[in-house]
């Protein structure tokens, strides 16, 4: 979670981006992140290795990574300024981005860049790293953000590795050791994420564990 630790660097320009769209709802927002994401993942399904280079929509795709978490960045910031927050909120937020992270990585996965396997087995660990921290606080602890990847380091990745793929295609260096950039991307994304959500899973163990103690006691 290297970039959660940089959130206060960046917290005037959400402030900012916030202030500006301060009229459109917060929950209005979580659904145009959405579109969004929706967008990067038909960029990524409907873009080749063979046309990319006329085409460009690996960096389209990134571009729509990017509008994704800004917005699904700014819409609490929206309804704490608006003072809006809720529950129905929160809950439709965190929903919103389950569904646009599937959108993003399985449009990848089912591209012509990489093998479904792999991108079967990204999603898995995309996915349980997020039920783990919200789980652990539907269970009565606190919500979990620890461990190797977050969201928005998923994103960063996702948007940055694109362009890299693209200039790498440029100069015929797209494989290494038979996959190209953006498979091993979502081999990162498989096997940290996986060990993200066994991260969680063991915090909040310890957590049962330490309120036993304490009743023992």
């Amino acid at each position: 979670m290297v970039l959660d630790t940089q959130r206060d660097t960046i917290e005037p320009i959400l402030s900012f981006v916030a202030q500006r769209l301060v009229r459109i709802p917060a929950d209005i927002i979580s659904w145009i992140a959405l579109i969004f994401s929706i967008g990067a993942g038909f960029f990524f399904f409907i873009s080749t290795p063979e046309t990319e280079l006329l085409t460009y929509y690996l960096f389209a795709a990134s571009f729509f990574i990017f509008l994704n978490g800004l917005f699904d960045a700014v819409d609490g910031k929206i309804a704490k300024i608006t003072k809006t927050t809720s529950k129905k909120g929160d809950f439709l937020d965190h929903a919103l981005d389950r569904y646009a992270d599937v959108f993003i990585v399985g449009g990848l996965a089912m591209s012509q860049w990489c093998d479904i396997r792999i991108g079967f087995f990204a999603i898995i660990g995309m996915l349980l790293t997020s039920y783990m921290g919200t789980q652990a606080q539907a269970v009565g602890y606190k919500r979990v953000y620890a461990g190797l990847l977050g969201r928005a380091d998923r994103l960063v990745l996702l948007m940055i590795a694109p362009i890299i793929a693209h200039i790498l295609l440029r100069f015929n260096m797209n494989l290494f050791l038979g996959f190209n950039l953006l498979e091993w991307v979502l081999i990162y994304l498989a096997v940290v994420g996986n060990l993200t959500a066994v991260q969680r899973f063991i915090q909040t163990l310890r957590f049962f564990k330490s309120t036993q103690k304490k009743k023992i006691q």
